[in-house]
């Protein structure tokens, strides 16, 4: 919601985005002090000394990371957003197997000191890892007798007779698949997965992925920063009184007695119980602990992937710990450009007020877009799907990064602001 914000006011849309919470994020904010943290998983008392200061601290509810080639990163540098985060690279890439701990290789040289295969597996994981980097979905040329929308995951790795630990390693530490389920379906998607891991690995060399210093709460401060400077307003402790709907279009969003007109409307699903169906459940576990994790170097930072058959699970999951979740997976009912008229008690996460509606829409629908529930996956590239999904329900045309370029000359300039 923060970036679509920050997207729309670049595009010179009036832009006001509400949030009932008295921070920034919603449900996957950085939670600090440390004291909030033990107050929302209702802990008695306080974390101990040993701890230190609990502002220190911070918090992510739904920890993901950016794919540093991936499309969040893309949509950071058109927007010129990375002006106001710092971000670190995660020292490395760990994955669980035989209830040991290995790094996933980083470098050529890793891949060959690495005990995750033998000398020969090495040499036709090799290839397979060539002929992913070669492959181009429009250059038949490149595809070795491969149909990547026929041929399954499972006969690639046939192909170049790759072992049981490869193929585990392969689907959840590069393809970060959480089931195995992909095995069986076409290639083509693996195959970019694995390409999207490569190249991010190849800008910054450690690991794959980027992290923002103070939390991933600095994400949607960042955007909604962004929206700001293009005249956007945001209010946090908004109460979220009622959604107005009149002749099946959405028209404002009560709060406090007033109402905010609009032309279209974005939330997240808690504020529209009523136009969302339940896909699953997540569960999520923070752990703190006290000293490093075997085998992993000693690194500040790291990703530990573990393989559903490591656990004999569906998903991979670590021992119980202090603060747990369980959270409902959502996905919208009603895309926003055809929908049953109906007024009734909700709420709103944003709104785009004072223009009329967009092209490519029609003219009946009710323009309210709601986004999906986080998943369990450890990056934002679904999010990122969700956020040019949404965008191209708005505005009836396909998502463009061009679109969120800052505008040069526009009369909401950082030095205006300043």
């Amino acid at each position: 919601e923060c970036i679509l914000s920050g997207i729309m006011s670049v595009n010179g849309k009036k832009v006001l985005h509400m949030d009932r919470n008295s921070y920034y994020g919603g449900e996957s904010a950085s939670i600090t002090p440390l004291e909030d943290l033990y107050k929302r998983f209702n802990l008695p008392g306080t974390p101990p000394e040993s701890m230190g200061r609990g502002r220190d601290w911070n918090v992510d509810l739904i920890p993901k990371f950016l794919m540093a080639n991936g499309q969040l990163v893309k949509m950071l540098l058109y927007t010129e957003v990375t002006r106001y985060l710092d971000f670190k690279v995660i020292e490395g890439s760990f994955v669980y197997k035989g209830g040991k701990i290995y790094k996933v290789p980083s470098t050529e040289a890793e891949a060959l000191a690495s005990s995750l295969m033998g000398l020969f597996e090495k040499r036709r994981f090799r290839k397979f890892l060539v002929y992913v980097a070669n492959f181009d979905e429009n250059d038949p040329r490149t595809f070795e007798g491969v149909d990547p929308k026929k041929t399954t995951m499972r006969d690639v790795y046939k192909k170049f007779d790759l072992g049981q630990d490869v193929i585990d390693f392969t689907g959840h530490a590069l393809a970060l698949y959480r089931t195995d389920d992909y095995l069986d379906q076409p290639c083509q998607e693996t195959i970019n997965r694995i390409k999207l891991y490569s190249e991010s690995l190849a800008r910054y060399g450690k690991s794959p992925y980027l992290y923002p210093l103070y939390g991933l709460g600095e994400l949607p401060q960042g955007f909604a920063r962004l929206s700001a400077i293009y005249g956007g307003t945001y209010m946090l402790n908004k109460p979220i009184e009622e959604i107005v709907i009149e002749n099946g279009k959405v028209v404002g969003v009560k709060s406090e007695g007033e109402v905010a007109r609009c032309k279209q409307l974005i939330c997240d699903p808690s504020y529209v119980s009523d136009r969302v169906t339940k896909v699953g459940q997540v569960i999520r576990v923070i752990c703190i602990l006290s000293h490093p994790i075997k085998n992993t170097n000693d690194a500040n930072s790291c990703q530990i992937i573990i393989p559903q058959n490591q656990v004999n699970r569906k998903s991979g999951l670590f021992n119980p710990s202090r603060f747990v979740s369980i959270s409902d997976l959502f996905a919208p009912t009603d895309l926003g450009t055809e929908s049953q008229v109906s007024k009734r008690r909700a709420g709103a996460r944003g709104a785009d007020s004072g223009h009329s509606p967009l092209s490519g829409c029609s003219s009946s629908s009710l323009q309210i877009f709601i986004s999906r529930t986080y998943d369990a996956t450890t990056h934002f590239e679904t999010t990122c799907d969700d956020i040019k999904d949404i965008y191209k329900r708005m505005m009836g045309s396909e998502f463009d990064f061009e679109e969120m370029k800052r505008k040069k000359n526009d009369i909401y300039g950082e030095e205006e602001q300043q």
